[in-house]
């Protein structure tokens, strides 16, 4: 376990693995790296691949303070300026995916090529989940709101053969101070304004199926990027990196080598 040290003094724990060029994963909110796990090695023949733990989760420091996604990207690159890592390939994720815009935008010498999945712009242009989505995931039974998330997630075929544990439900050892600032930081992401500056070859991926960050968003963030490519995946929800991995993960591929 290897530490950066944020500009603001927090501890931001990152792993990397493999060797080759460098792909940057980005997880989604509340969740710590391992949110990876089930697919990181499919990039591992070409490169290598750093993710880490958002502050707040994991082995990371967790100031309860106000979180944001564009603080999440600062994060990134202090990770990668202790790595010395100069120039990175960038695949964010739901939440991750709104760091990642940030990412780009701020920092455009840093990413070679961007990869935004199940991910939104944000703000008053973005198409938000639907009433009975949030009201299920609200539920005060815990039980029912967990099998709701990973409804949202996966189909229910998948869960039916692969019970779990989902590594994509939340870091479990997550302080609720965190979880909270967490929801903020996703809840206040607006980049609409920045998503033209992005000069990085960009390519934007979603389900089709997905209600939990609905499939338009992708649409939008396409149209808001210069030269972006949209691919949809068929029958995927919000989780299609992982239970759609044999399509994902070579279309992800692909995309990156072919810079």
């Amino acid at each position: 376990m290897t530490h950066a040290t944020a500009p603001d003094g927090t501890r931001i724990a990152y792993q990397v693995q493999g060797c080759g060029p460098p792909l940057v994963l980005l997880s989604g909110q509340a969740n710590n790296h391992h949110w990876w796990d089930p697919v990181r090695a499919d990039f591992h023949d070409t490169r290598s691949t750093i993710t880490l733990d958002f502050r707040g989760t994991g082995e990371s420091d967790k100031p309860d303070v106000a979180y944001s996604t564009a603080g999440f990207a600062d994060d990134v690159i202090a990770v990668l300026d202790t790595a010395g890592v100069e120039r990175a390939d960038v695949y964010g994720t739901s939440m991750g995916g709104r760091v990642a815009q940030w990412v780009a935008a701020r920092y455009p010498d840093r990413v070679c090529a961007l990869v935004l999945g199940c991910t939104s712009p944000g703000g008053r242009h973005a198409l938000e989940r639907g009433p009975e989505v949030r009201r299920a995931l609200a539920q005060p039974d815990a039980a029912a709101a967990r099998q709701a998330l990973t409804d949202l997630m996966y189909t229910p075929a998948w869960s039916a053969a692969h019970p779990g544990p989902h590594a994509t439900l939340g870091d479990p050892a997550m302080p609720p101070f965190a979880r909270r600032r967490h929801f903020a930081a996703s809840a206040g992401h607006d980049a609409w304004d920045v998503l033209p500056q992005i000069t990085a070859r960009t390519l934007v991926v979603h389900g089709t199926d997905d209600l939990f960050n609905p499939t338009a968003n992708a649409a939008l963030i396409t149209g808001r990027i210069p030269g972006a490519r949209l691919e949809l995946i068929p029958g995927a929800r919000h989780a299609y990196f992982e239970e759609f991995r044999t399509v994902a993960s070579p279309l992800v591929r692909h995309f990156l080598d072919a810079g």
